[in-house]
This record gives C-alpha cells, sequence and structure tokens, in this order.
C-alpha cells in the first residue's frame, strides 16, 4: 500500500516537538496499525547464534575488528543449542525465532550447521523461522526455505545519502542484492535500520520512503545504543520523545508493515515503550537482544495486553508467517502457550501435587533464554587496525540518567555491551 503521508507531510511533522502535538500524531498512527492488523501481535525472539570477530566496519558495533572494545565471541552453536533456546522463546511466548549470526556471511561448515538447526527448530516448536546471516546469494536463500526458514532479516541500516557514514566495507546496493536474492526464493523480507547514527531529519525521512519502496513484510526498528570504543560511541541517547514521533512517522509511511521494537528500546525510551507501542508496533523483540539485555517477557506481554492487543499465539504449527487474521489466515482459538507449559507442569506432579488445588499462577515456570550476560566470552582485541574511512572511536564521557518507576538509575546498566541491530 503507498504511504499515508507525502515526503512533505513526513517532514513537517518531524519538526514537531510540542507533546500534544506528538500524541496527536500517535492517535493517527494508532489507528492506522489498528485498521491493518486489528489487535494481532508480532512478538519474536532471537538468539546470537555465532558472535564477535566481524570483519565489517560499522560504526554502531562493538563487534567490528576495527572497534577498540571488548568483542563478545562464540564459534557457531550446536544445532541442539539452537534449538535448546527456541524452546524457551516459545515458552516465554515468541511467536517466531530469528537465529542471527554475525558478519556479512558464513562458511560453508558453519551454513550446514545453522541448516540443520533450522530443521531441528521446524521440527520440535511451533515457533515461526526467521534468519539473519549476512549476504546471501540466491542458492543460500533457497536452501535456508526448504529447511524451514519464512522470513530474512537484512537491514539497510539508514538512508542511502547517509550510509556512507556507517560503514565503508558493507556496500548498499550489495543490502538490496540479497533482498532480491531473498524475494527470489519466495521468502519474506525483514528490512529496517537504526535510529540516531548522526543523520539528519530529512534523511530519516529518506530512509522511511526508501523503506516504503522496498516494501518488506517487516520492519524492526532500532535506536543507538551507543558502544563505548565504536564511531558512534559518544553520541547521546534519543530523546524518548523524538524517537516515538518517528516511529508514528514510519507507521504512516509503511501502513502495511509489521513493525518490530527492537535494539536499544530499553535505553532509549525507558518509561515511553508502551506509548511507542501505540505509536504503531506490532511487535517486540522479546528476552534479550544479540549481546544486551532487554525487557523480561511478562513485562512485554503486559505492555501489549494493557492496549488491548493479543499476545497469544496461533496453533497452525508456524505455517502461516503473517500473523494478522483479518483474511483468515489462521484458524482456531488462540492459546497461551505459558499457561499450557504451566498446566503440563502441574499435571506431572512438577510443580504440584495431585491433591493440591494450587493456583497455577503461582507457579514457577524456569525459562532459560538467550543471555548474553552469562553466555558470551568477552575478548580485549590485541591490535586494533583503523578504520578505512579514518573515522576515530569514540566514548561518552558521561550518560544520561534516566527515571525508571521510582529510583534513578543510569541509562546504561552493565553488562550492556554492545548494540544489537
Amino acid at each position: 500500500m503507498a504511504p499515508l503521508i507525502t515526503r512533505e507531510e513526513a517532514l513537517t511533522l518531524g519538526e514537531v516537538e510540542d507533546h500534544e502535538q506528538i500524541e496527536a500524531l500517535i492517535a493517527r498512527a494508532w489507528e492506522a496499525r489498528v485498521e491493518r492488523f486489528a489487535d494481532s501481535t508480532d512478538m519474536c525472539s532471537l538468539v546470537n547464534a555465532k558472535s564477535g570477530g566481524c570483519a565489517e566496519d560499522c560504526g554502531f558495533c562493538a563487534q567490528s575488528r576495527f572497534a577498540d572494545a571488548e568483542t563478545p565471541m562464540h564459534a557457531m552453536m550446536e544445532p541442539d543449542q539452537i534449538l535448546e533456546h527456541a524452546r524457551a522463546a516459545e515458552a516465554a511466548g515468541a511467536h517466531r525465532f530469528c537465529m542471527v549470526t554475525q558478519g556479512q556471511g558464513l562458511s560453508k561448515r558453519d551454513f550446514q550447521k545453522y541448516l540443520q538447526g533450522v530443521r531441528l527448530v521446524s521440527e520440535h516448536t511451533n515457533l515461526k523461522r526467521c534468519a539473519s546471516v549476512g549476504h546471501i546469494s540466491a542458492e543460500r536463500a533457497k536452501a535456508l526455505r526448504e529447511a524451514g526458514i519464512q522470513r530474512v532479516h537484512h537491514n539497510v541500516e539508514t538512508a542511502h545519502s547517509y550510509y556512507d557514514e556507517v560503514t565503508s566495507t558493507v556496500r548498499y546496493e550489495g543490502r538490496l542484492r540479497t533482498i532480491a536474492a531473498v524475494r527470489e526464493a519466495g521468502l519474506e523480507t525483514c528490512v529496517g535500520g537504526i535510529l540516531n547514527l548522526g543523520e539528519s531529519r530529512e534523511q530519516r525521512v529518506e530512509m522511511a520512503f526508501e523503506l516504503a519502496e522496498i516494501d518488506p513484510t517487516s520492519v524492526p526498528i532500532n535506536m543507538l545504543n551507543p558502544r563505548p570504543g565504536t564511531k558512534f560511541g559518544d553520541r547521546e541517547y534519543m530523546d524518548p520523545w523524538e524517537a516515538v514521533k518517528w516511529i508514528a512517522i514510519f507507521r504512516l509511511i509503511l501502513p502495511d508493515a509489521l513493525f518490530r521494537l527492537c535494539g536499544g528500546r530499553v535505553e532509549n525510551l525507558g518509561e515511553l515503550q508502551q506509548l511507542a507501542v501505540r505509536a504503531g508496533i506490532n511487535g517486540v523483540m522479546m528476552g534479550n537482544f544479540l549481546t544486551t539485555l532487554g525487557n523480561e517477557p511478562e513485562t512485554d506481554r503486559e505492555m501489549f495486553e494493557e492496549l488491548g492487543l493479543n499476545v497469544a499465539r496461533q496453533p497452525d504449527n508456524a505455517v502461516n508467517p503473517r500473523p494478522d487474521n483479518r483474511s483468515g489466515w489462521l484458524s482456531g482459538e488462540t492459546p497461551d502457550v505459558v499457561e499450557e507449559l504451566i498446566g503440563a507442569a502441574r499435571g506431572s506432579g512438577a510443580a504440584a501435587s495431585a491433591d493440591e488445588d494450587a493456583d497455577a499462577g503461582d507457579l514457577e515456570l524456569k525459562i532459560r533464554l538467550w543471555d548474553p550476560s552469562t553466555q558470551l566470552r568477552y575478548h580485549a582485541k590485541r591490535k586494533v587496525p583503523p578504520r578505512p574511512d579514518g573515522a576515530p572511536n569514540r566514548a561518552q564521557s558521561n550518560r544520561r540518567m534516566r527515571k525508571r518507576g521510582s529510583e534513578e538509575e543510569p541509562a546504561e546498566v552493565a553488562p550492556r555491551t554492545v548494540a544489537a541491530g
């Protein structure tokens, strides 16, 4: 569908700073979201299946070998490890599961291991499956589809006119070729970017309309979480109201895309995360990100349910990639998978004896989600080569304080070490 606003209108809205006017914009974006998706949601979770040692120079990422920062490292996960994390994501209430690897491509050996992990997730869970493996050929995209992948994530990161400030080793045209290969294989596309990389408001509008031309199924919205020792390490977080405003503008430019809040949402949005959902969001990346920590899954579910949105999954064995049920994509009742698992625990006696009239809500469900704070090893780089673009790596001298609940605390909390894309 065509954008609901013109470039000129988007530029005008981008200049709005009054909170009441932003709230009016949010109401307009919420109306567009509900009109197209009703109360359905699209909740995702991920695992960092291979981390660190990236040869590219993306200015936001500490995994780059050009970043003067500790690098989170682990080799390609074994297929059964990927399945373990998928099962945890399913138990936490995720609808889909994205298997992510660093860099711009996998070796033949790692790619085969990755495909086997995808097959296990396809066979043993009810999750929809997404891949994020850097640049891929049409042949590899077809192999992903045959293994059970339904959607492939590959960001453009920023506006074309600003792209060379973000990376000099990964070409914008190469990203478009990967997106075309994904489409050629009959897979859905997940294409978004990162706000607050130093782009102008005009360039944010440019990126939104470039995404509209690409017309992806899903648009992940990331906000920079500045990492010390990276090119963008000295940037401040976005003002939460500014971030919410741009989410609403993007929704009006891309009315039919599934919007998902991803990296940097906790640090940048703080208390305004639910307001950001009202600005047009379909779902979030539940749990943790590639190498940073996120909200607890129950917090995210509550955030959507308080707005009258349905966070339950459909029992379709992940056949239908989209969660939108307006056109009869899915059928049957929407179960609460977490309650099902708690019920199974009660029935087996694992959490309560048969003669106890225990309340399922009092039972504890053990879920071992992907946890970068305990499952990644961090290695200091012995030698950091100069960045190909000649830019210095930077660090913030201080962190802005953000109020959460009743306490004041730094927006930066260890061990959130690398921005997730």
